[in-house]
């Protein structure tokens, strides 16, 4: 028993991955991205959601097969070896808690809109502190809060591009904005690939419906459940708002600044609708900022609960939280509030940089461990992911290459330069303090790690 509590239901699990899929990397990542493809962004996001659709099958696969706190994690030590599983949680780890730092950074940005004369620094610290509360309470807690705010970010997309194809149709807009402003991929087949990382990083946390999966009740039928119904919402949700946000404002008017939907909504002239829009989006950062602390606490439990990390990360209190690991997740926070302080309008493009690499390598890695789970278990029969090897395949060479076409892109020219120092000080410390524990663990049994 490890204290944890399968207290999580399939809707909220379901919710759990929009939760953390439809956050920043749409409402204020998406500005980011089509100031580097232009309205070829949808393309992008098209590409995006093809190798983010295969990694969900992947994962569904072997998460049915065995649900497990720390999933992807722990199946990367199970079949590719325990120096696997030690890489992969840790930069995954380093990853989310990075993303942590872009949610709340976008929320000091978003909170400009109503008061912006109040440091973005007293917002940062006054919602950070909040959620983790919410997280330190219980993971009931954690998921009710998590379904309510997603439900409100479903409803606003839907009206927001209930609202816009209104606006298209009362103006006669049509589709012009597509081919102005330098055509349809001003800035080439470069700039298109360029966008396609912003897009994975758009679509990262989905991954984090299969670590929720230890702490949920029939998590066989809510896997299979919730990736049918997340794929097909996030489908609808980024290249349906993408599509009527680029056929309303032009391209160009794009940014960072502010969420490219509350320019959409001024630029409509509906009274209150990009307050209400930036209110959506505030609301967007601050679960997708929940989703993730609650992500990262259980892969460091998950780390500690096999030896690769202090145990005392793996104590849980009488709530069935992990609370030590919890707060260690949260360090994200300062390091934004650090980077905010530093550079306040630069912050976004920098965590992004800085939080990719992690990413990246994680999502390559799991199509690599998913090609080791079938060559030992063969075809599962409870759910079974089409097109293998095909699949795994094309998904692990899709983010090879865009892993080494960083270098090339300005905006995450720094990705390899802190991705492979940080890999390698990882595997220095596995060979120093780990390697003569691991083939002794690699003869132990496979761990619970659920409740």
């Amino acid at each position: 028993m490890t204290g944890l509590r399968r207290s999580l239901g399939s809707g909220q699990l379901a919710m759990i991955a929009i939760g953390g899929a439809v956050g920043t990397g749409l409402f204020l990542g998406s500005g980011f991205a089509i100031g580097l493809a232009g309205p070829a962004v949808l393309v992008s996001y098209a590409i995006g959601g093809l190798v983010t659709l295969a990694l969900m099958g992947c994962l569904a696969e072997m998460t049915v097969a065995d649900p497990a706190t720390g999933s992807f994690g722990l199946f990367a030590e199970r079949y590719l070896g325990r120096f696997a599983g030690f890489l992969v949680r840790y930069a995954y780890v380093t990853c989310i808690i990075l993303a942590i730092g872009t949610e709340v950074t976008a929320v000091a940005i978003y909170m400009r809109y109503w008061a912006p004369d109040v440091p973005g620094l007293w917002w940062i610290a006054g919602f950070a502190l909040a959620l983790l509360a919410v997280n330190l309470a219980s993971v009931r807690l954690f998921g009710a809060v998590e379904y309510v705010f997603s439900a409100i970010k479903i409803a606003a997309i839907m009206g927001f591009v209930a609202v816009g194809l209104w606006v298209i149709v009362r103006s006669g807009i049509g589709l012009t904005h597509y081919t102005a402003h330098g055509g349809f991929a001003p800035n080439g087949i470069r700039g298109i690939w360029t966008a396609v990382i912003v897009s994975i990083f758009s679509y990262l946390s989905i991954e984090m419906i299969a670590v929720a999966a230890g702490e949920a009740h029939d998590p066989e039928r809510a896997i299979v459940r919730a990736f049918r119904s997340t794929m097909v919402r996030l489908a609808l949700f980024y290249l349906g708002s993408l599509a009527v946000m680029l056929a309303i404002v032009p391209w160009t008017q794009a940014g960072t600044a502010t969420s490219p939907f509350v320019t959409v909504m001024q630029a409509t002239g509906v009274p209150y609708a990009a307050g209400v829009i930036n209110a959506v989006v505030l609301i967007a950062a601050l679960s997708a900022m929940n989703s993730q602390l609650y992500t990262a606490s259980r892969m460091l439990f998950s780390l500690a609960e096999s030896g690769l990390a202090p145990r005392r990360l793996a104590r849980v209190g009488t709530r069935g939280v992990p609370v030590q690991a919890l707060l260690v997740s949260a360090a994200g926070i300062g390091v934004a509030g650090g980077v905010y302080a530093w550079r306040p309008d630069a912050a976004f493009g920098v965590m992004i940089a800085v939080s990719i690499f992690g990413a990246l390598f994680t999502w390559g890695m799991i199509f690599v461990t998913h090609l080791a789970f079938r060559r030992r278990h063969g075809a599962p029969a409870a759910f079974r992911m089409w097109g293998y090897p095909g699949t795994s395949i094309v998904g692990a060479g899709a983010i090879l290459a865009i892993l080494l076409t960083t270098p090339f892109t300005a905006p995450f020219a720094l990705t390899l330069v802190y991705g492979v120092p940080f890999l390698a000080v990882l595997a220095l410390v596995y060979l120093v303090r780990f390697s003569a524990l691991s083939s002794s663990r690699r003869k132990s049994g496979p761990m619970d790690a659920g409740g």
